[in-house]
């Protein structure tokens, strides 16, 4: 995600959880976003050989 996708991001859930941020603390969040996405990329771009199987999902 680029920035403005996470500042979309956070005024979307700031907005459906009723939160109110400061300028502080959504700068905050905003940094924190940003480094945990570049954290993540090298992770998410790993090519995954097709004949791993999918995870499985809990059923009750």
């Amino acid at each position: 995600m680029k920035v403005n996708d996470w500042t979309t991001y956070l005024n979307q859930m700031t907005a459906m959880l009723d939160i109110e941020l400061d300028e502080a603390r959504r700068a905050e969040l905003l940094l924190q976003f940003t480094r945990i996405a570049q954290m993540a990329g090298p992770l998410m771009d790993f090519p995954l050989d097709e004949r791993l199987d999918v995870a499985g999902v809990y059923q009750a």
